[in-house]
């Protein structure tokens, strides 16, 4: 490994792909090239576009993401079949710089279990896949999958071997969150050190939240001379997610007197990105997340306050600016004109698909002006989503909506829905106004779907502030979420669940065929 390549932390960015696999998160190809912009903006150094082969729609994702990013290498998943990997080559044409990201399972009940194969017939598999992928790109990268529960000697064998077919990264994930930091390190530095041709490529890992140490194994395998980490933005991912890229990335550069290399990410990009995902996916920030939750640069305690008043550094050991919190704040009313909306927009990484989704974005920013007196960067992100959501699902839509709740009566909702090419009108009690509104939504719909959550988020602070409403829906094994934002919570409550719907209404929809994940 060259001295250069010692000294950087190479960032690689799944969000795209193993973020979009929690339940509820799936993405449209708009969507991920918006994020991907966001990440580029980031400087991410590699990002994880998605999976191909999965569906049609994870194909032309990432053949959109790799025709859109210039300064990001494009990578794309495949498992070590013939079919994956070719899929990935045709996705990644269109990149400027591209990668392919093979993978296949390497622990003994993985191998037994899943596959069904003897490890000479997974090594054989594995290296195979590497030449094939080899011959579209010179950026090629390997994972064996479960490795945190694979045999070292068999790691040893399967590295070396597909190190020498061609890989350039060596990826090694803790697929079901088990290892913990100082074991997890230990095996990143034997396999360094008992390879006999490591130095030839790069290091990385791939960490999930399972015990809560993604980032903690992510930081300890760098220590041990990983030299890329996969993460996601919010820690976005299955079951318990992945390592947090914000996380990983202000840890290795607040710690500099303990870690021998840094990223070269701009980091006052952190918390735009943080928003545009949580917009995106319906997925809110916890207050107390490191980095990027609301309460994570605030002080209550009075001894912290009169501290952090005297000197910043005795209770905050990074400055707020550093990501992005004090950028980006510029307040919009009703007064801005459009020109001034749309240079916030672009500078906030948006860039509209058409005059008309301008003009209707722009229409709605000027109704929200006039419930809300300031309007904040979030607030328009919020409006962007909401169009989106609008343009690309139009089954059910929301007409107008009344509502009664009274102290000690039975509420009660009346709707006028389009749905279709048809008016229709739905009334219902609850047990509360949200409820009512659900219950006749259901009453003319009858999806046959089960509630799995409801979530409010404030989007901005104040009692004027929007809030935005995550419905996840269930039906057939099949889950999606659903957005909607207003400044009355109720119309929010009555969008998202419309948009959960329209998902559920849309053919084409990706279908996972890995057996497992890395």
């Amino acid at each position: 490994m060259s001295k250069n390549n010692q000294n950087k932390l190479i960032i690689f960015d799944t969000t795209l792909r193993d973020g979009e696999q929690s339940p509820g998160a799936s993405m449209t190809r708009d969507e991920k090239v918006r994020i991907a912009k966001a990440l580029e903006k980031m400087r991410v150094d590699v990002i994880e576009a998605g999976f191909p082969i999965a569906s049609l729609g994870d194909f032309e994702s990432v053949q959109a993401v790799a025709s859109a990013i210039k300064d990001s290498t494009v990578c794309g998943l495949a498992r070590a079949l013939e079919k994956d990997i070719a899929r990935a080559g045709e996705a990644l044409k269109p990149a400027e710089s591209s990668r392919i990201h093979t993978f296949i399972a390497t622990s003994p009940i993985h191998m037994e279990m899943k596959l069904r194969m003897q490890p000479d017939q997974v090594l054989e598999q594995a290296v195979r896949a590497v030449k094939q992928a080899r011959g579209l790109t010179d950026n090629v990268e390997f994972s064996p999958e479960d490795a945190g529960r694979s045999e070292l000697d068999f790691l040893c064998r399967i590295i070396e071997a597909v190190i020498d077919a061609g890989a350039t990264t060596i990826n090694i994930p803790d697929t079901v969150g088990y290892n913990i930091p100082h074991q997890f390190g230990e095996l990143i530095r034997n396999l360094i050190e008992r390879i006999p041709n490591s130095d030839k490529a790069i290091f990385s890992v791939h960490c999930h939240n399972d015990l809560g140490l993604a980032v903690g194994n992510s930081l300890a395998a760098v220590l041990n001379g990983a030299r890329q980490v996969e993460c996601t933005i919010n820690g976005l991912g299955e079951r318990a997610g992945n390592a947090s890229l914000e996380e990983i990335v202000m840890a290795v550069r607040t710690r500099q007197d303990i870690f021998p290399c840094d990223t070269t990410l701009d980091t006052t990009q952190i918390m735009a990105c943080s928003r545009l995902v949580s917009s995106i996916t319906g997925f809110p920030v916890q207050p107390n997340k490191a980095i990027v939750g609301a309460n994570a640069f605030a002080h209550e305690s009075g001894i912290h306050q009169d501290g952090v008043l005297k000197s910043r550094e005795t209770y905050e050991i990074m400055r707020a600016q550093d990501v992005g919190w004090a950028a980006n704040r510029m307040v919009m009313g009703k007064h801005s004109g459009r020109n001034a909306f749309k240079t916030r927009m672009k500078e906030l990484n948006i860039d509209f698909a058409s005059e008309q989704e301008l003009n209707e974005t722009f229409s709605r920013f000027k109704d929200l002006a006039d419930k809300k007196h300031e309007i904040f960067d979030e607030d328009l992100q919020a409006l962007v989503a909401e169009t989106t959501w609008s343009a690309e699902n139009e089954h059910f839509k929301l007409v107008s909506l009344k509502v009664c709740s009274e102290t000690g009566e039975t509420p009660n909702a009346s709707l006028v829905l389009n749905i279709g090419d048809k008016e229709v009108v739905a009334r219902s009690d609850g047990s509360g106004p949200v409820d009512a509104v659900f219950r006749a939504v259901e009453s003319v719909v009858n999806s046959e779907t089960e509630l799995q959550l409801y979530s409010v988020n404030a989007i901005t602070s104040g009692t004027d502030a929007q809030g935005e409403v995550t419905v996840r829906l269930e039906k057939a094994g099949r889950i999606v979420s659903g957005q909607g934002a207003d400044t009355d919570i109720v119309i929010a409550s009555a969008k998202a669940y419309l948009n959960a719907l329209n998902k559920l209404s849309r053919s084409g929809d990706r279908e996972h065929p890995q057996l497992g994940d890395v």
